[in-house]
């Protein structure tokens, strides 16, 4: 249908994409949008994209991109790569050095740190019967463990929850020069402040992820320096940005789902309710790949051709509601046999490093939350980020008691 189009500056759709995912999925699965790129939402299309290295997530190496102030900013001032645009070898070689850190069995040992920590945060909230959940627990519990784990001081909470917001803002498919210059100066002022730290540790190290990083850089061989810095701001802001909004968006659709709160209430917060809230609304609602080769993808029987160096949207969040995969998609359902069949993590290689992490974090905080109060309602309307890539709630007001 003619009328059929991405438009991610629609504000209907930054309300709600699922409508127009849909009917993507049926009508255009392999859409080609007028601004040069092309958006997949099938989830068959999203998953194979991931796992397929003929598909590249270094978009500066390998896309056909025009010369634009964007892409001539990020060349002229981007120190060095995240480990989120690497491919294989770099790729692999620096994620092995905290995987470790990461495995399930490391993060279960978190769970009574965690738990005290959210126990703590809503402390306050059983005297006053309010709690703000970003401002008092989404975002305090995840911060914290993030720098228990880097052994990184918070005395500068607020500046660095600051910081990240600027930083994840680049993650946008509309990103242009005034955030990226944006982004820089929160670095500039990020950098002094890690460096200083890093500089302590060298001479005071411990058994924390920061020094572990710091040994394998004075090796020489598998770290530098830029390399060491890209990587503590990576963990320091993926390690909570998600989290934070994992937990906002969790508590919203439960509560916008009395039937499944209620059964969460019976049988306490789950791993199988944790990977259908992630289904249901992750915080991540799509990534970037180009194809180093021309790529063939099948719809109904037709070879549909994305071209070498094109720009790719694999969205999780269509994929997550692909009726073929899950059944009546946009529905919470917690006897959902297949939940963990999401992409809310995404795939491959890139499969996110704090899933764990982040799973155990929203278990606890969720399911701690809907023990601790019987009754939870949203005080006033919850403010939303006015984001494509990364969405959660800026503020979510509530009820007690």
């Amino acid at each position: 249908m003619s009328d059929l189009s991405f438009n991610p500056f629609d504000p209907a759709f930054r309300q709600d994409p699922h409508p127009i995912y849909d009917r993507l999925r049926t009508e255009q699965p392999v859409h080609k949008t007028p601004i040069g790129f092309v958006v997949l939402t099938r989830y068959e299309d999203v998953v194979n994209t991931l796992r397929n290295n003929d598909f590249s997530r270094d978009i500066e190496l390998n896309a056909n991109l025009p010369e634009t102030p964007t892409r001539k900013f990020k060349r002229e001032n981007i120190r060095s790569k995240s480990i989120l645009n690497l491919d294989p070898p770099d790729h692999t070689r620096l994620r092995r050095l905290v995987s470790k850190s990461f495995t399930p069995s490391a993060i279960e040992k978190l769970r009574p740190r965690i738990q005290a920590l959210v126990d703590q945060s809503l402390s306050n909230a059983k005297k006053t019967g309010h709690l703000e959940l970003v401002e008092e627990l989404a975002f305090p519990v995840p911060f914290q463990v993030i720098s228990d784990l880097l052994a990184m001081p918070t005395d500068r909470g607020s500046e660095l929850r600051e910081w990240s917001q600027i930083i994840t803002a680049t993650l946008e498919p509309t990103t242009g020069v005034e955030d990226l210059e944006l982004a820089e100066v929160a670095i500039d002022k990020m950098r002094p402040y890690l460096e200083e730290i890093i500089e302590d540790r060298r001479h005071n190290m411990g058994d924390d992820m920061l020094s572990s990083l710091i040994a394998v850089e004075e090796q020489g061989e598998k770290l530098n320096n830029d390399e060491l810095m890209s990587f503590v701001i990576l963990l320091y802001i993926a390690g909570h940005e998600t989290t934070v909004n994992l937990i906002g968006n969790s508590v919203h659709a439960l509560l916008t789902h009395p039937e499944q709160l209620a059964t969460m209430r019976r049988e306490s917060c789950t791993q199988n309710m944790v990977d259908e809230l992630l289904r249901y609304n992750g915080p991540v609602q799509h990534t970037i790949r180009t194809p180093i080769v021309d790529v063939l993808l099948n719809v109904d029987g037709q070879e549909v051709k994305i071209n070498k160096g094109a720009l790719v949207l694999a969205s999780l969040a269509a994929a997550n509601h692909d009726s073929s995969v899950f059944a009546n998609p946009h529905k919470l359902d917690f006897s959902r046999h297949n939940s963990n069949r999401h992409v809310a993590f995404s795939a491959g290689v890139h499969y996110c490093l704090g899933a764990s992490l982040a799973k155990l974090e929203t278990e606890i905080a969720v399911g701690t939350l809907v023990r601790e109060f019987k009754n939870i309602q949203i005080e006033g309307e919850p403010q939303w980020r006015d984001r494509l890539t990364i969405r959660g709630a800026i503020k979510l007001n509530l009820l007690v008691s």
